[in-house]
């Protein structure tokens, strides 16, 4: 009878420490945007070519897709996006938009996870978060994007010429991110076309006074990053709104009719997201 208590002690310990591993189980749940395995995936995207000035015209230029590929030996399923066709110049305002399982409150900090491919170069893609509902997305485009990362190989106005690494935004513009952030060394160097890289971008929805509007970016892929490695700190939302986050956003576009950029497509696939700042893998 003596050892009832300690029973009782034990059993209460072991429910407390499976209360918490529970807690942090559901705390650390990654909740899936999409992953396009399900065969109808990509009606749940809201598509929209804004800027539609293809010559001879084509109504709904963009390419968006659902494919499938064979990876160590399993099929599996990812998004191509692409403004138009090989070929087909014209489309500015390419823009494919989900809602997030979760709306990202003002003064709530989340990791999104994203998996990306570079199909082909030259290509100018954006692709985040956005805090506006569908209509405003298609008016504001490139405006309606928060927390923002780019890929692009195209020249700017100013006569720079982007490199086709991974871009952040940073309020006088984009930058690249590095190859090690920690010893402030060099720019990354441009995405491989045809390698799966992974992103982990936490997001920082507090308000500029409490020093959010800002996303740090984990990269991991390809032969210059094999391991994760935090390759930007603090990078700038784009229009620092301090609204909840309710959407993800991508866009592309071929460029200007007359200097066109060129439509090279951009694969997605495992896009999740999770309360605070979790920088395991998804599975």
């Amino acid at each position: 009878m003596r050892l009832i208590p300690y029973i009782l002690i034990g059993l209460f310990n072991v429910f407390v420490c499976t209360k918490s591993v529970a807690h942090t189980l559901v705390f650390n749940h990654w909740l899936l945007i999409d992953n396009f395995e399900a065969t109808d995936s990509v009606a749940s995207w809201i598509k929209a070519d804004t800027k539609n000035d293809t010559k001879p015209f084509v109504a709904n230029p963009q390419v968006t897709q659902r494919l499938t590929e064979t990876r160590n030996g399993s099929s599996n399923a990812y998004l191509l996006k692409k403004p138009a066709q090989a070929g087909i110049v014209g489309n500015r305002k390419a823009l494919t938009f989900k809602a997030l399982p979760q709306i990202v409150e003002v003064g709530e900090t989340y990791t999104f996870y994203t998996r990306i491919n570079v199909a082909a170069f030259p290509n100018n893609h954006a692709f985040g978060l956005s805090n506006m509902g569908p209509e405003d997305i298609k008016k504001h485009d490139y405006n309606a994007f928060e927390a923002t990362l780019r890929v692009t190989d195209k020249r700017e106005s100013s006569g720079l010429k982007n490199s086709g690494a991974l871009m952040v935004k940073v309020p006088d513009g984009y930058a690249n991110v590095k190859h090690n952030l920690k010893g402030n060394e060099r720019d990354a160097k441009p995405l491989e076309p045809g390698q799966w890289y992974q992103i982990w971008y936490v997001v920082n929805n507090a308000t500029k006074e409490q020093g959010g509007q800002t996303y740090d970016v984990y990269l991991q892929g390809g032969s210059e990053f094999p391991e994760q490695t935090l390759v930007y700190k603090n990078a700038s939302f784009r229009m620092q709104r301090e609204w909840p986050l309710t959407h993800f956003l991508m866009n592309c576009n071929t460029g200007p009719f007359d200097k066109p950029y060129g439509n090279g497509g951009l694969k997605y696939d495992d896009i999740y997201m999770t309360k605070g700042i979790e920088l395991s893998t998804p599975s």
